[in-house]
C-alpha cells in the first residue's frame, strides 16, 4: 500500500511539474497574426532574437484585414501586424473592438499604379479609378489623388473621405471601390489603382519605380503592432516590438526594399 501511494506522489508531482512547464512554454508563446509581406517577413526575421530571451513567435498568415483584428479581439492571437493607425482607429469605432497601438515600426507608401499609363498626365477624362473600400483607406487614396490634383476634396483634411466628398473633379473620373487585397488582381480591368503597399510588393510592383503618385514621406499612415487594450505593456509584447524596433530590422529593410517600398521610423 506505501507503495503505491508513493508511485501516485511521484506521479502527481511529475504531473504538476510537466503542467507548470506546459503554462510558462504558453506564457513565452507569441502569436501574431500578420498580411505575407513585408509583415510575416519581418517577423520571420525575429524569431531567433526573441527565442534568445525565452520567447516563442508564432506567425499566422492572413490575408484580409477583418479576420487579425477579430482575432485579437477574442484573444485568438495575442497581437497583429498589418494595419496603420487611422485604419485601427476606424475599426474600433466601427466594431466597438479594443484595439490599440503597442509601437510603431514601418510606412509603406501607397500609390497609383496602372498598366495602361506611364505617366499621371496620361490618365485620360472618364478614367474607372480602383480604390480600396475599407473607410480609412478609401479616404487616404482619395487624398493621394487629391495631392496629385486629380480632385479635390471638401475637406482636405478628412482622413475617411469617400467619392461622395470629392468637390471638383475636372476629369470626370469614375471610382470603383475594391478590397484592398483584390486591388492588384483588378488593375487589368480599370485605368489605374490606389493600392496599398503590403498587396502591392507581393504583386511585384515598387511605389517609387512604378507609381505615378506616391504618398509622400511624413505619412501618419504609420504601421503598427497591435493588441488588444491592456496587453501593450505586456513583457512579451514589449519585447515583441523591440525587436522589430532594431537595427538587424532597419538593416534589412534596407536592403531589401531599394525603391522605398518600405520606409522604417524608429
Amino acid at each position: 500500500m506505501k507503495k503505491l501511494i508513493v508511485i501516485a506522489l511521484v506521479l502527481f508531482a511529475a504531473f504538476a511539474v510537466s503542467a507548470q512547464a506546459a503554462t510558462e512554454a504558453a506564457s513565452n508563446k507569441i502569436v501574431v497574426g500578420a498580411t505575407p509581406e513585408p509583415h510575416a517577413v519581418m517577423l520571420d526575421l525575429i524569431k531567433e532574437d526573441l527565442a534568445a530571451q525565452g520567447y516563442t513567435l508564432e506567425v499566422k498568415v492572413f490575408n484580409d484585414y477583418v479576420t487579425p483584428n477579430e482575432a485579437v479581439e477574442s484573444g485568438d492571437i495575442d497581437a497583429n501586424f498589418f494595419q496603420h493607425i487611422p485604419y485601427l482607429e476606424s475599426f474600433n469605432r466601427d466594431k466597438g473592438f479594443h484595439l490599440v497601438n503597442a509601437g510603431g515600426i514601418h510606412i509603406e507608401p501607397l500609390a497609383l499604379y496602372s498598366k495602361k499609363y506611364k505617366a499621371l498626365a496620361d490618365i485620360p477624362e472618364g478614367a474607372k479609378i480602383a480604390i480600396p473600400n475599407d473607410p480609412s483607406n478609401e479616404g487616404r487614396a482619395l487624398l493621394l489623388l487629391a495631392s496629385a490634383g486629380l480632385i479635390t476634396l471638401n475637406d482636405p483634411n478628412n482622413l475617411e473621405a469617400t467619392p461622395l466628398d470629392i468637390k471638383d473633379n475636372p476629369k470626370k473620373l469614375t471610382f470603383a471601390e475594391v478590397e484592398a487585397a483584390t486591388l492588384p488582381r483588378v488593375l487589368d480591368d480599370v485605368d489605374a489603382a490606389v493600392i496599398n503597399g503590403n498587396y502591392a510588393i507581393p504583386a511585384g510592383f515598387s511605389a517609387n519605380r512604378d507609381g505615378l503618385v506616391v504618398e509622400g514621406a511624413q505619412s501618419p499612415y504609420v504601421n503598427v503592432i497591435a493588441v488588444k487594450s491592456g496587453n501593450e505593456k505586456s513583457p512579451a509584447i514589449q519585447a515583441l516590438v523591440k525587436a522589430l524596433q532594431s537595427d538587424k530590422v532597419k538593416k534589412w529593410v534596407a536592403e531589401t526594399y531599394k525603391n522605398g517600398e518600405v520606409v522604417v521610423v524608429f
